[in-house]
């Protein structure tokens, strides 16, 4: 009668796809959990982005005795610009804002249309 012997080194076909099938899952719940949290980062980002130029707008106001400014007097590398040079985050444009003092809010919208929106 002939015996079987079964290799003791390696894994059996049911064994890798139920790892397989596991790790697949694991991605499937990961992934948009991954792509929620950049996108509520670049959202955050942005509305710092904008609350800076406010910051520096309602400075430069003050000193300059001004009722208006654009957002592209305030920022540079020189030394007599009020924040450094705004690097985008998702494709969003800041050099058409105009702050005055009667302003209460900026906004800016992203590639996706998704408007951000910062309260003075």
């Amino acid at each position: 009668m002939k015996t079987l012997q079964r290799s003791a080194g390696g894994f059996t076909l049911v064994e890798i796809m139920v790892v397989t099938v596991i790790i697949g899952m694991l991605a499937a719940i990961a992934i948009p959990a991954f792509y929620k949290i950049r996108a509520t980062a670049r959202a955050k980002a942005i509305t710092n982005n904008l609350r800076q130029i406010a910051g520096a707008a309602q400075q430069y106001l003050l000193e300059q005795g001004v009722s208006a400014v654009v957002e592209t007097i305030l920022e540079g590398t020189a030394t007599d610009n009020y924040i450094r040079p705004i690097i985008q985050v998702n494709g969003e444009t800041y050099s058409g804002l105009t702050i005055n003092t009667t302003t209460t809010q900026i906004s800016t919208s992203e590639n996706d249309s998704n408007v951000i929106t910062f309260n003075l």
